[in-house]
């Protein structure tokens, strides 16, 4: 093999890997844009929905938005909560729930997609609701 084929083949791939590098910056741009969107059109008034019928169910809990996010948290306190974040680190822009709970002396904390990898400008109430409710489970059973 000649060092020229080497060359030319080591050109193509570098060009491949800044073709696909600029593509995730577009696409996680274009994600952000709509997530900013979502959070305030979608995800902090389904929240403060969910916050509204668990306060009616005797389940008191709070909304914050740190940042990017947005939050439910249990007013009793401690470091628990139940969060909704767009993670930007992976190949595709993903729209996350994340949940820490405490037991006992102990944390445990899960994160994982919604709905199989939902694009934040595709983000529904319903689906929302569904996956919040869903997380809140283990909050519910104290």
């Amino acid at each position: 093999m000649e060092v020229s084929d080497v060359r030319r083949r080591l050109r193509t791939a570098i060009e491949h890997a800044r073709r696909r590098a600029e593509e995730r910056r577009a696409l996680k741009d274009a994600q952000t844009r709509a997530w900013e969107q979502t959070l305030q059109d979608v995800v902090v008034p389904t929240f403060h929905l969910v916050a509204s019928a668990l306060a009616a169910e005797g389940y008191r809990f709070k909304v914050v938005t740190p940042g990017m996010t947005a939050r439910l948290v249990p007013e009793r306190g401690g470091e628990e909560f139940v969060e909704v974040a767009l993670d930007t680190d992976g190949d595709a822009p993903m729209v996350i729930m994340r949940s820490t709970e405490g037991r006992g002396r102990r944390s445990v904390t899960r994160e994982r997609g919604i709905a199989a990898r939902t694009a934040a400008d595709t983000l529904t109430e319903e689906t929302l609701t569904d996956e919040l409710i869903a997380e809140l489970q283990p909050f519910l059973e104290r």
